[in-house]
């Protein structure tokens, strides 16, 4: 791990636990945490350093550790907002004619099981230096009875990683409070991060685009969404304590971390798939910072909430756009697709592996 991820990755930790002791003013707090969490979960998810860019699906050792990423084809991006809006609306009505708390223990059921596979994903690297190597790469297969095609691998390693894992999401189950809700959102940002690919920029245009409507739409032209983000009592959220008796909390969506951070780290692959320095990364994290600024303003100017993809859409596909155009290499950039660098790389490999 460089030293700066080290950095990032204390830093989110430290700001995560901060307002438990101090008086942290929100609107920083949404723009620095939202800002590191997409930074760390980029380095987890792009190729480390002295490695090439390997493309989705392809591993990515971290030591005994493989990360597999499933990749999104041009067909999902467009499909991505009309099964978003089928979800949203699905939830508006079953808050609307259920019971409110009802559906949140069932859904709390549901985010108890998530919550201790990404925090257990999130630990697994910090720990597994400590455990037998035998312990990370023998790994178990089970099979539900009756249902053989159901089946879950594991290792020892990750059932170590599970244990303060679940204990943390017994305690966010029963008690509900902000901090346990912010680290399970924030883990699943960074896994979100991690472990899905854009495949090509392309892909991630119409991704974003599409979603930019999504958002506008749903905030700004129905109820639905802000009333869905009120009574979802679940960690799709991040809350950040507010000195305001009438609003206790400022609230961002984790949607508005992860997919503008899924662009951000294949801007990442990029530049390392080339051997350059993170050049288009710079861009694109600085365009997702630039927007999550502009959306607090506008919030705060206009008192009301804010579609922070409206904002931030333009940020980051506007700072990468303007500088491809600058370093005339619009062509290398959407051109750019991971299956093929895959392909690529595996063929090098195989003739490395002959010659030697």
């Amino acid at each position: 791990m460089r030293k700066d991820e080290r950095a990032a990755n204390l830093a989110l930790l430290g700001l995560t636990f901060a307002p438990l002791v101090l008086k942290v003013d929100p609107n920083l707090n949404v723009i620095l945490t939202a800002s590191l969490a997409v930074y760390v979960g980029c380095y987890r998810g792009g190729p480390g350093e002295g490695q090439t860019g390997r493309g989705p699906g392809a591993p990515r050792f971290k030591g005994p550790q493989i990360i597999l990423r499933e990749t999104m084809s041009n067909e999902h991006a467009m499909r991505f907002p009309l099964v978003g809006s089928a979800m949203l609306l699905s939830l508006f009505l079953l808050f609307k004619f259920l019971s409110k708390d009802l559906v949140n223990a069932v859904l709390t059921c549901y985010f108890f099981v998530l919550g201790i596979i990404a925090l257990s994903a999130c630990i697994l690297p910090a720990i597994k230096r400590f455990l037998p190597n035998r312990w990370n790469e023998e790994v178990f297969v089970w099979s539900a009875p009756y249902f053989r095609s159901a089946t879950v691998e594991f290792s020892r390693s990750q059932i170590v990683a599970s244990i303060p894992g679940t204990f943390f999401c017994v305690w966010y189950a029963t008690q509900k409070h902000w901090l346990a809700n912010n680290i399970l959102g924030m883990a699943f940002c960074i896994q979100g991060i991690e472990m899905l690919s854009l495949g090509s920029f392309k892909t991630g245009a119409i991704l974003l685009v599409g979603l930019f409507f999504y958002d506008i739409f749903w905030v700004f032209f129905t109820p639905v969404m802000v009333s869905v983000a009120k009574s979802f009592d679940a960690p799709i959220k991040l809350l950040f304590p507010t000195s305001n008796s009438a609003r206790p909390f400022s609230m961002l969506g984790l949607g508005d971390i992860v997919i503008p951070g899924i662009f951000v780290a294949l801007a990442l692959r990029f530049d390392v798939s080339r051997g350059k320095q993170t050049r288009y990364f710079n861009s694109a994290f600085f365009g997702y910072t630039l927007g999550l600024i502009v959306t607090i303003v506008v919030m705060n100017w206009f008192q009301a909430a804010q579609p922070a993809l409206l904002y931030i859409v333009p940020g980051v596909i506007g700072c990468v756009a303007v500088h491809c155009l600058w370093n005339g290499e619009v062509k290398q950039l959407l051109e750019y697709d991971e299956s093929k660098t895959e392909t690529d790389s595996g063929g090098d490999d195989a003739k490395n592996n002959k010659s030697e």
